[in-house]
């Protein structure tokens, strides 16, 4: 009889949105690493910081945490330009590096930037396009410069569309799910949340795409809000107005949501752990500090030796052979 296979250990990170001075940065990272956050990310919009300068800047003032970019938009970026960035952050970051990418969603940022906006099916194929490329020329002996880590830097895609959960599949050693969907002509980048069973639905079909897979691969979350409160109903009715297609119940039940006192949301967190997987959550820097006490709750309900500071390797090209 086969035993009980183990869920998968929590990892932790934190989305540094808000562009900071040089001491006021470095003190953000720093209290990130305190709060005992496993990885500080940074995203890839107009306004916001420009992540691989960042990083570096996390790189130098903490030790433990990785760094990732969440997410970096591809239609941003021309695959060999990104591959010199990747190889010399990891490098500068003694191997700490984490890269994520996705599609872009936000057609205002392109026009902004001068950029073209492709179709979703053209921004599938330029994400493709860019992973390929980038698998290509880093593991190539004569680039320069080198990342440090091998057999290369750890690579998660963020989406939920079918494309974009095949090659997740196929490339990724991380799966990062959205649990929101784009709003179909927003320039402005406009999300949707997805309720629970939709989310389910998108891990299902992930994991259907993943069956070949010869290594599992860890499973992620975008947090939206984290609310310590002893009143739940209470707490989710300013929300109300921002998701007026949703009832309070269904606002309670989002996977992309905490509401609750500290035991209330870690229970949340297992619970969706064992329902979809998630494994790997990241929050965004507004809730830095409400979340790190759920987070200590749960690192203490976890056996000493199982907690995870690196992603699980996966053979080259992400598929059993």
């Amino acid at each position: 009889m086969s035993q009980p296979v183990s869920p998968r250990p929590f990892r932790f990170g934190v989305n540094l949105m808000t562009p900071a001075p040089a001491d006021e940065w470095r003190a953000k990272c720093r209290r990130a690493e305190e709060l005992g956050y496993d990885v500080i990310l940074v995203p890839d919009h107009l306004g916001m910081p420009a992540p691989f300068p960042a990083l570096v800047a996390a790189a130098e003032a903490t030790e433990r945490p990785r760094l990732g970019t969440f997410v970096l938009n591809a239609g941003f970026w021309n695959p060999a330009l990104l591959a010199r960035e990747v190889a010399t952050t990891d490098a500068l970051t003694g191997g700490r590096l984490e890269l994520g990418l996705g599609t872009g969603y936000v057609k205002a940022e392109h026009d902004t930037a001068g950029l073209p906006w492709l179709s979703p099916g053209g921004r599938v194929d330029h994400l493709l396009h860019t992973i390929e490329e980038l698998h290509r020329l880093l593991a190539a002996e004569e680039h320069q410069p080198r990342p440090v880590q091998k057999p290369r830097v750890p690579l998660l895609v963020g989406g939920n569309g079918d494309r974009v959960l095949r090659l997740t599949a196929e490339h990724a050693e991380i799966a990062a799910f959205t649990g929101a969907r784009s709003v179909p002509g927003s320039s402005a980048g406009e999300l949707r949340a997805m309720l629970a069973d939709e989310l389910e639905e998108r891990v299902a079909r992930y994991r259907a795409l993943a069956a070949g897979r010869a290594e599992p691969a860890e499973l992620n979350l975008l947090i939206q809000f984290v609310i310590d409160t002893d009143d739940r109903e209470a707490a989710a009715q300013p929300l109300l107005e921002r998701v007026p297609y949703l009832t309070t119940e269904q606002v309670l039940e989002l996977p992309i949501g905490l509401i609750g006192s500290v035991a209330e949301m870690s229970a949340q967190v297992l619970a969706q752990r064992e329902r979809y997987g998630f494994s790997y959550l990241t929050v965004l820097e507004p809730s830095m500090e409400a979340f790190a006490p759920v987070m200590e709750r749960l690192r203490g309900m976890e056996p000493s030796a199982s907690r995870n500071s690196t992603p699980r390797s996966v053979a080259r090209d992400g598929i059993a052979a």
